[in-house]
């Protein structure tokens, strides 16, 4: 579907230096044309996107790189946290996922600094972690609540800002996400978990205590845009009273900021003929027919999937179309090269076998869809249809 976001949301969701917290629109959808059903159908197609994403994340950390993505999410009670866990995290892969969720501090976490349980819960490269509430608890609730003097909370901004440019600066890409529900909004929430027997566990008479100082929270948060909002750290400040957008400009932001990470498949050490050899020894005649007959069609579909990926994330982030087409065209001659002498050697395996088929039919088979496939012309990046989202397969 079209994109229909009239600018980037990195842009809109940024507090600026005279963002005021008081007016704030926690109802709006900034930089959103579509309707709520809309935004589902662009959420799913961000959702294959960002799991092809998270692949390539994953496997540069797999194969020794130190990228990581850390995402922490920030608001108080019904703000819809936990939606962002499930409905935008839920499209990725869980494997290259690291959720946690911090809530009062052990014993053993508050004989300790205050950033020690965060350290610990740091994403491994390759992996995005996700942070249900934060170190900003430290100058939220802390202050909030007076659990320590001003003079132990203050010192805590510039502190909390020099360790993530040093977690920025060793490779961790850090977004930062507020969702903003207005008083309203989180009086009916909370009166529903009071009425929905299924929901009673997710209230606490806490929270009451929580809404009670709702205007020393809000002074808080204030505080924390305005102190910590920087550019190797973002705040993005999500309207969080329609739940659908504050999801929807979750996905886009991180789906822009992995694009523009410029992941590529790592490189291999070892030689694909010597493993390929090595492997058909272990396999019988009839599953090394049966393998070569299935490459020309399973190998394509896939290089199409990545060439689909390439173009869409380039569209997605301003790139220049003739120009990435052209690359992309490139790219496409160079694999469909690599992939003629892959079959060519299954080929000679297979041959080479005493009990190798008279004709070698799944051979010829291959051979004349291989023929067909360069006789149809380079498909112009209209490939095999992207995977579905993996959303809710864990």
């Amino acid at each position: 579907m079209s994109n229909q976001w009239s600018n980037d949301p990195r842009e809109l969701l940024r507090p600026g230096a005279d963002f005021d917290l008081a007016t704030f629109d926690r109802r709006g959808t900034p930089g959103w044309e579509g309707d709520k059903a809309e935004a589902k159908e662009l959420m799913d197609s961000r959702g294959a996107l960002l799991y092809e994403l998270q692949e390539r994340l994953y496997a540069e950390g797999r194969a020794g790189g130190k990228r990581s993505v850390l995402i922490i999410v920030q608001g108080l009670d019904t703000a819809g946290k936990g939606g962002i866990a499930r409905h935008v995290m839920g499209y990725v892969d869980p494997q290259g996922v690291q959720l946690r969720s911090f809530g009062v501090p052990t014993e053993e976490e508050r004989s300790h600094h205050y950033l020690w349980r965060i350290e610990k819960a740091l994403p491994q490269p390759g992996r995005i972690g996700l942070f249900d509430r934060s170190h900003y608890e430290d100058v939220l609730v802390v202050r909030v609540d007076e659990l320590v003097e001003q003079e132990v909370w203050e010192p805590r901004y510039d502190e909390i800002n020099a360790w993530e440019k040093e977690l920025a600066d060793s490779g961790t890409i850090i977004l930062k996400f507020a969702l903003m529900v207005s008083h309203e909004e989180q009086g009916l929430r909370l009166m529903e978990r009071l009425d929905r027997p299924d929901k009673h566990w997710k209230y606490s008479p806490s929270d009451l205590t929580t809404r009670a100082n709702w205007d020393k929270y809000q002074q808080a948060y204030q505080a924390v845009f305005e102190r910590t909002d920087t550019d190797h750290a973002p705040w993005y400040v999500l309207p969080a009273d329609r739940k659908w957008y504050s999801r929807l400009a979750a996905t886009e932001i991180i789906t822009r900021t992995l694009i523009e990470m410029e992941m590529t498949w790592p490189r291999v050490r070892w030689s694909d003929d010597v493993q390929r050899r090595k492997l058909a020894d272990t396999m019988t005649t009839a599953s090394l027919a049966e393998s070569l007959a299935a490459t020309e069609e399973t190998v394509r579909s896939a290089i199409e999937e990545s060439i689909d990926v390439k173009l869409e994330a380039a569209a997605l982030v301003g790139r220049d179309e003739e120009t990435t087409r052209e690359l992309a065209d490139a790219k496409r001659q160079e694999l469909l090269a690599e992939l003629e002498q892959n079959i060519a050697h299954k080929r000679e395996l297979l041959a080479a076998r005493d009990d190798a088929p008279s004709g070698s039919e799944p051979a010829e088979q291959d051979s004349k869809k291989s023929k067909k496939s360069k006789e149809s012309g380079k498909g112009g990046g209209k490939g095999k249809k992207k995977k579905k989202s993996k959303k809710g397969k864990k």
